[in-house]
């Protein structure tokens, strides 16, 4: 059945009654590619940079925690808007559902442009507080300017990109989002080398397809069955300004505390590097930055299959439905872990062709991004868990057990071991991190989970 040509009623009856693994399914093959496709395309500006110089790699690796906090505020307005527009819809409350997303929209735009300006004001201390040594601190700041030029754009398309999602439009929000991939991908090249811009080409580049795909979006909101962007709807209302928060606090928690994680572990990647041997400062920020971006490629299959279930456990939830919530999830469960399994054995076994496809010239990049390559796989699996209960209980309200979930990773166990571990095990201690985070978070998701998916088992047999 062609979603998209549903009305918002006939788009909620599909939604809780379609059997779970169809559903969710159909839902999540979409997020998938569009998770898919935004990975690729940032993980194009470190390859082609890769091709200027080690430099350059590790200043598109610093302002990577720029892009995250651009996105961690995309991501509160998106998910915060969106989650409670699922549950508007579920429980047929389409007015409310139309004063949410003109809400989420419009406040997103102008954080956006505050935080732009305030970036473009700040850029030089910006730049070095991110952790930019003198060698790369000129390029951080050519590749920073651009990026942050295009950041009411780049935050309001992560937010039209959720609430189409978490209406059950998810391929609407994959046009735009791989549209707007694919023409950073023809950019790159051209602007980098052709017009001979260097680091500022991909910024520009990433910052003109961010524009293209915010557009591509905004139009989807006026197809079909899909709830339209209106300025009479934006109404300052503090019922709003709750859910949003409520509901998109965890996600600026995730975001935002990846953010700091990746400024930290730039600082500690650059002192202990150099400490390690001269030279091997430049080496290790460019080795992180190699090693989270095919990271974060690899999990955004995951995160993409989350997303597809997260429209299904809100609209589902919020029709009282809770066995098909529980279903969806452990469905997701199964799955996910499956996939990350064969994913980890491929990444370990082919670490170092990986790392060197990014930077073949510098034995040392290559050398210590596989290590730390191969020490983050061997624990990969376990994030389904915490990815899939976070993505759940956000999408039911549970805001406290999500936030704190969603801190765990980057946040309590991360930045805390960012600054032990290196100081026992020197740059080991940087590169096996990430990994003991993950096991932290994983053991701290298995209660707060649990106890969330029993209750919705106790409210259905009530």
């Amino acid at each position: 059945m062609n979603v998209g040509k549903m009305n918002r009623e006939e788009k909620v009856e599909y939604m809780t009654t379609t059997p779970i693994p169809r559903l969710v399914c159909s839902m999540a093959i979409p997020t998938i590619i569009s998770m898919l496709i935004t990975s690729f395309y940032n993980m194009a500006d470190t390859f082609f940079v890769g091709k200027i110089s080690t430099q350059a790699t590790g200043a598109v690796g610093v302002v990577f925690s720029v892009m995250a906090l651009i996105q961690a505020c995309g991501f509160f307005y998106g998910h915060g808007s969106g989650s409670y527009i699922s549950r508007c819809l579920g429980s047929g409350d389409f007015e409310k559902a139309e004063g949410m997303a003109a809400n989420g929209v419009f406040l997103s735009f102008g954080t956006g442009i505050l935080l732009g300006t305030l970036g473009l004001l700040f850029l030089d201390p910006i730049s070095r507080v991110l952790g930019s040594t003198e060698t790369i601190l000129p390029l951080t700041k050519d590749y920073l300017r651009f990026i942050l030029l295009g950041t009411p754009f780049t935050m309001t398309s992560f937010v039209l990109n959720n609430q189409l999602r978490f209406q059950g439009s998810a391929s609407f929000s994959m046009i735009g989002i791989v549209t707007g991939a694919i023409i950073n991908l023809i950019l790159d090249p051209i602007f980098i080398f052709v017009l001979d811009l260097q680091v500022a080409g991909a910024a520009l580049a990433t910052t003109c397809s961010q524009i293209i795909s915010f557009s591509i979006l905004l139009f989807m909101t006026h197809r079909s069955g899909n709830i339209r962007i209106r300025i009479s709807k934006f109404k300052l209302k503090w019922e709003y300004f709750y859910e949003i928060f409520r509901g998109g606090i965890p996600s600026l928690c995730r975001q935002g505390l990846a953010s700091v994680a990746q400024v930290s572990l730039n600082r500690a990647a650059g002192f202990y590097g150099e400490l390690a041997g001269p030279g091997m400062g430049d080496a290790a920020i460019a080795a992180m930055s190699i090693v989270n971006r095919v990271s974060m490629f690899a999990n955004s299959a995951l995160i993409g299959f989350g997303q597809g279930f997260q429209p299904v456990c809100g609209i589902n939830y919020g029709a009282k439905l809770y066995e098909r919530v529980r279903k969806a999830f452990f469905f997701c469960i199964k799955v996910g872990f499956v996939f990350l399994i064969l994913i980890s054995v491929f990444g370990f076994v082919f670490a170092e062709p990986i790392v060197a496809t990014f930077r073949k010239a510098d034995p040392m990049v290559i050398e210590i991004g596989t290590l730390t390559m191969r020490i983050h796989w061997l624990i990969f699996p376990l994030n389904v868990f915490v990815v899939m209960g976070n993505m759940m209980m956000q999408s039911i309200g549970k805001a406290f057990r999500a936030t704190l979930l969603a801190a765990a990773r980057q946040g309590l166990f991360f930045l805390p071991f960012i600054y032990i571990l290196p100081t026992f095990l020197g740059l080991f201690g940087v590169q096996v991190c990430q990994s003991v985070a993950d096991v932290c978070a994983f053991v701290l998701s298995l209660p707060l989970t649990i106890s969330v998916v029993r209750e919705m088992k106790r409210k259905q047999t009530a």
